[in-house]
């Protein structure tokens, strides 16, 4: 039996990770990175552990193994971010995060050479640049998204500042984070391996609260303090780079600040646009065509490519350019807003208000809802037959037609759950 499990470790993790809402498509590619990150026998083990946060003590009788191997065998896994530790009413715990935003990244979030960093960030690209179904399956499925864009603080308005929330400003999650770290752009570091790279800063990755404190830690990312990290915000905005973070509005782990020719995010937005992978800000640009002079500095500046250069119509001046903006793309980022020196582009608030899951419990549940894997967050040890048996009678009952148009209830997912989850914290 252990023989069996050991032949197929790296399948068996392939499904484990497949149980998160967050997935990663198998194949070829992903079993040459999964045995670059792990050994054929971590494998194995880390394919029973659980969905939800887990103790040494569980692991071990899952594992059916002694406490003071399990505890090595998990730190040794904490200490490469494969996993990520954390206290919780005076007991470590661990949790296995997503590929991405999770271990993926964490791989290149330093510059070492206990792994092949090359040879990984060959095959992320090609995993994720070349092939698109990582990406597609990551961004497009479902309503409820893994990331959003935060606004551009230095260029709201008076008018923007009565609408925009807290949890909307990066400077807020800097301001609140219990811990912070910043640590190697993963986008930007893969990309510098296959030669695509651009210029734009590579430390400037952050990270808070829970994810912090376990990367500092462990070595993976530096810890700073809200000033310096605060400084780097602003390094951030003066390189136009896009604020993109964890899609909750309480406790976010990371805020990647994005150009549009590496970061996966700006990528994404772009390849995908119709089926918004992003969810965008609740600002919108408006274009004063009066004082656009068309010299196209918003079209460069713009990770998505939403701004273009269209004709002006201009009877006199033939050839004369305005900016044109395409909504249906736009993530409301305000970076053209910051380039334009005409006073050509200002903010306004969007019609509809864009809804952001409370916290990372509660976009995991809308996200498990819309993506047809709820079952597993509810009984995620597979180790148990009891588990994977009511696994598999309950996503059967999820997939009838009645119940699966309840549980896509907007109301449902947002309000109801919401109230649910403060009260389990409580």
């Amino acid at each position: 039996m252990a023989h069996h499990t050991l032949k197929n470790g790296y399948s068996d993790l392939v499904e484990r990770l497949n149980r998160f809402p967050q997935g990663a498509p198998p194949g070829e590619l992903l079993n040459k990175i999964l045995k670059i990150l792990f050994s054929e026998q971590e494998a194995a083990l880390v394919a029973l552990l659980p969905i939800k946060p887990f103790t040494a003590q569980k692991a071990s009788r899952i594992w059916k193994m002694d406490l003071v191997k399990t505890r090595k065998i998990l730190d040794e896994l904490a200490d490469r971010a494969m996993l990520v530790d954390m206290e919780q009413n005076g007991e470590i715990q661990y949790a296995l995060p997503p590929p991405m935003a999770g271990f993926f990244e964490f791989s290149m979030m330093r510059i070492h050479d206990d792994i092949d960093q090359k040879a990984l960030g060959e095959l992320f690209y090609q995993y994720l640049n070349v092939e698109e179904d990582f990406v597609c399956e990551l961004f497009t499925l479902g309503e409820t998204q893994l990331g959003r864009v935060y606004v551009h603080e230095p260029v709201l308005s008076e008018d923007n500042v009565l609408h925009v929330l807290d949890f909307e400003r990066a400077s807020e999650v800097i301001n609140t984070a219990n811990d912070i770290a910043v640590g190697t752009c993963y986008c930007r570091h893969k990309m510098a391996h296959v030669g695509k790279a651009c210029d734009k800063p590579m430390d400037i990755c952050m990270t808070f609260n829970t994810s912090a404190a376990s990367l500092a830690r462990h070595g993976q990312a530096r810890k700073i303090d809200r000033v310096e990290c605060t400084e780097l915000l602003y390094k951030a905005y003066e390189n136009n780079l896009v604020q993109f973070g964890e899609n909750v509005r309480e406790r976010v782990n990371f805020i990647c600040n994005c150009c549009g020719c590496c970061c996966e995010a700006m990528l994404a937005a772009r390849r995908f646009a119709i089926l918004n992978p992003v969810h965008t800000t609740n600002f919108i640009p408006e274009l004063k065509n009066g004082n656009c002079n068309g010299c196209g500095k918003c079209v460069n500046a713009c990770p998505v490519e939403a701004m273009t250069l269209v004709s002006a119509n201009n009877p006199i001046k033939t050839r004369f350019k305005k900016a044109k903006l395409d909504e249906e793309l736009c993530l409301g980022c305000g970076v053209c807003v910051r380039v334009c020196d005409k006073d050509g582009i200002a903010l306004k608030s969007r019609p509809q208000r864009v809804i952001t899951p409370l916290n990372g419990t509660h976009r995991a549940v809308m996200m498990a809802i819309e993506r047809g894997k709820l079952q597993h967050l509810i009984f995620d040890n597979r180790v148990l037959l009891s588990h994977r048996a009511l696994a598999a009678v309950l996503g059967a009952i999820l997939k009838l037609p009645p119940i699966k148009q309840f549980l896509a209830n907007k109301q449902l997912k947002s309000r109801y759950l919401e109230k649910m989850i403060r009260r389990m914290q409580n």
